[in-house]
């Protein structure tokens, strides 16, 4: 885990981010809510990389 997943985490955020355009300028509410929740996932996701970043630090166990 680490940069991989980071990586994959804000290409998934990105992509959420374009359904969600594409669905507010198609008029589709069911792709825009289908866009936000994949940014909502990607975010959960990127939220906890940067909380096992954080125990590792306090632990002395790796730099952030």
């Amino acid at each position: 885990m680490g940069l991989d997943d980071k990586i994959r985490n804000k290409a998934e955020e990105i992509k959420g981010e374009a359904k969600e355009g594409y669905g507010k300028a198609a008029g589709d509410p069911a792709y825009e809510a289908e866009g936000k929740g994949d940014q909502a996932e990607a975010n959960l996701k990127q939220a906890g990389e940067k909380l096992k970043d954080t125990v590792k630090s306090v632990l002395g166990r790796g730099k952030t």
